[in-house]
């Protein structure tokens, strides 16, 4: 089965920037959308940005400019450049994609996540 692994969380102040980064392992399945969702303390877990395997993105408004995600197919892997960072953007960060597993029969869709890495922006 496919796992997704994050790194690059930590502490910055704000107004500094960090990477993320999430690595897909293991085999069996076809990884297609893979994207980095959020969840701050007393909220719901929020998509942050996506990319489809072909490059197209979705952002959420408020880190639109500021986040930028990237992926590299060969390496199955995505990237989170998070900039211009503010007390706000304080969550854990979930990498997570959808795989496909099928054969000649047909197939089945997972969402799979990440466990997760903490962001913390001081003021």
């Amino acid at each position: 089965q496919v796992q997704l692994v994050e790194s690059g969380g930590g502490l910055v102040q704000a107004g500094g920037s960090l990477r993320l980064s999430c690595a897909a392992t293991g085999r069996g399945g076809s990884i297609g959308d893979m994207g980095w969702s959020r969840q701050a303390p007393g909220k719901q877990r929020e998509l942050v940005a996506s990319m489809t395997s072909f490059g197209s993105t979705k952002y959420a408004d408020d880190v639109r400019g500021r986040f930028f995600i990237s992926r590299d197919n060969a390496k199955n892997t995505v990237l989170l450049e998070m900039n211009s960072l503010k007390p706000d953007d304080t969550a854990v960060y979930y990498c997570n994609a959808i795989v496909v597993y099928g054969n000649i029969e047909g197939s089945t869709v997972s969402n799979i996540w990440g466990q997760g890495t903490q962001v913390t922006v001081s003021s």
